[in-house]
């Protein structure tokens, strides 16, 4: 890959670009970098990190043989269509805009293109993204293997059909602050039980990244690691009695389901105001 264009400058590209460029994947001069209007936002990537910057549709298409999709999802459509007749049968899309259907970029398009669909989450910022991808038929084995080492310079990178992708958006592309919010709990009864604020972070952070790593290298479920944890009659087992009592473990599972449902129902909008925009 020579050239990589990147429709939108917020923070999910700002994460790729310091991925691809610390990886050695690309340097800054094969990356071009556009948005809508907020060009101080474009000089801020630009003087981080080396990348190009412009505004002239042609310039930034010019032999690019990849595109990635990084504005608001509800601007995808539109952009699309405007950038459409810049695109050429080898060009790679990647989109990386939740609840944005595969069709419905192809739609928009209006000619056959090679299309990718992933789902990152906000922990790509520090390399520690779990990124879910989907690909169209279009999309050659080399283009397949080219996206995989794209998304593993922000973290670890799983392909999936695109019907599993809301129910990935749910889980981990939302998954983050579902933590945050736990944090957030546990952070406040640490207060409330007396301990100094910045030393319960600490604690709770480090927990976090143990229970975490105990997950992923034993070979023990969840379930299990829990219960060797629980002993009857101590104290773990006071609190995840109360954790039961609340009905936590369904709240998340409810959590999560919701999610997923919201990312389909906002894809199917999405893909009906793309089609009454046609008629």
């Amino acid at each position: 890959m020579k050239k990589l264009v990147f429709i939108g400058a917020g923070s999910m590209a700002e994460a790729l670009i310091s991925g691809i460029i610390e990886n050695n994947l690309l340097s800054g001069d094969s990356l071009w970098v556009t948005n809508r209007q907020d060009k101080s936002r474009l000089q801020h990537l630009k003087q981080k990190y080396g990348v190009n910057t412009s505004y002239d549709f042609k310039e930034l298409f010019d032999e690019a043989d990849s595109v990635i999709l990084a504005m608001k999802p509800k601007d995808a459509a539109i952009a699309v269509n405007e950038i459409k007749h810049f695109l050429s049968g080898r060009t790679l899309i990647i989109s990386v805009l939740a609840g944005v259907p595969i069709a419905t970029i192809e739609n928009a398009a209006g000619k056959p293109l090679a299309v990718v669909r992933a789902m990152p989450n906000t922990s790509a910022a520090i390399g520690k993204s779990a990124t879910a991808v989907s690909i169209n038929s279009r999309v050659s084995e080399s283009q397949r293997q080219l996206v995989e080492e794209l998304f593993n310079t922000v973290g670890l990178t799983a392909f999936v059909e695109e019907t599993q992708l809301d129910a990935v958006t749910g889980l981990s592309g939302s998954g983050p602050a579902y933590i945050y919010y736990l944090v957030e709990a546990m952070e406040k009864s640490a207060v409330e039980i007396g301990l100094d604020q910045q030393m319960a972070q600490e604690l709770i952070v480090q927990t976090l990244i143990g229970a975490a790593e105990m997950v992923a290298k034993s070979s023990k479920t969840p379930k299990q690691l829990r219960l060797e944890v629980t002993s009857p009659g101590g104290t773990t087992e006071a609190g995840i009695g109360i954790l039961e009592q609340h009905k936590v473990q369904q709240a998340f599972i409810s959590c999560i389901k919701e999610a997923a449902a919201h990312s389909k129902k906002l894809g199917d909008n999405l893909s009906k105001e793309k089609l009454e925009t046609r008629r």
